[in-house]
């Protein structure tokens, strides 16, 4: 049995925004979904934030709430249209939607709750590809064990790129998912970054990060030949 805050602007009970929930023999807490509810909120083992009708302030909610440096899991409550606009940038640990039965809802708890623990307990993994060494924890990067020094979102955009190694994005999809689907900037911006990001890995390694022609960008896992390679 856990305890669970759920954030949510909803004024009735959680069986308005996770039928589900109420069928379980958890505790939930309600309160609204804002920032300075956890000024009022009970210890709890994990978040469940309502982004059902509000996807651009529950994306700055859940950015905002990490930022606080709150270690308990984050999980969004959404309808399946919302679930499109997830991306990486909203900072949760799993979605559950709004329709989701009482043994999904338990297993997306208890998965998230054990990955929780694993963390306390010690456990961490690097993202590691190409001789790139990522650490979320400590938010540094390596390459072939240079340190290399890079701004928030150098570091989200070559994060990404080496969770996936080999896959070619376009720049409307590493935009999507660095920058957030509520981004107005342009696609130039991905190329400004990788252009910076190039400059920083340096002569020996800037060729990890290739573009496809006319298609995008890929990290590549071994070298290429000149052929599949184009400056920005």
């Amino acid at each position: 049995m856990s305890q669970i805050l759920l954030l949510t602007n909803n004024h009735g009970s959680s069986v308005d925004v996770l039928p589900a929930l109420e069928l379980l023999s958890h505790h939930v807490h309600i309160l609204p979904a804002v920032p300075t509810a956890l000024l009022d909120a009970k210890p709890s083992d994990l978040i469940m934030v309502d982004a059902r009708k509000d996807l651009v302030g529950s994306r700055s909610l859940t950015q905002l709430l990490r930022a606080t440096g709150i270690s308990v899991p984050l999980l969004l409550v959404l309808t399946e249209g919302g679930m499109a606009a997830v991306t990486a940038s909203w900072a949760a640990d799993d979605v559950i939607l709004e329709s989701a039965g009482p043994a999904e809802v338990e297993a997306r708890i208890r998965l998230a709750l054990t990955r929780a623990a694993s963390a306390e307990d010690g456990t961490h993994q690097e993202i590691q590809a190409a001789g790139i060494v990522i650490d979320e924890d400590s938010y540094t990067a390596r390459v072939h064990g240079t340190a290399l020094n890079l701004t928030y979102k150098e570091f989200e955009l070559l994060k990404y790129l080496a969770q996936h190694p080999g896959r070619v994005f376009t720049r409307a999809q590493l935009l999507n998912e660095v920058w957030g689907y509520d981004y107005y900037g342009g696609t130039r911006t991905v190329d400004v970054h990788v252009r910076r990001l190039r400059a920083k890995l340096g002569s020996e390694n800037e060729s990890l990060i290739s573009t496809v022609r006319n298609v995008g960008y890929r990290l590549t896992v071994s070298r290429q030949p000149d052929g599949d390679m184009a400056d920005v």
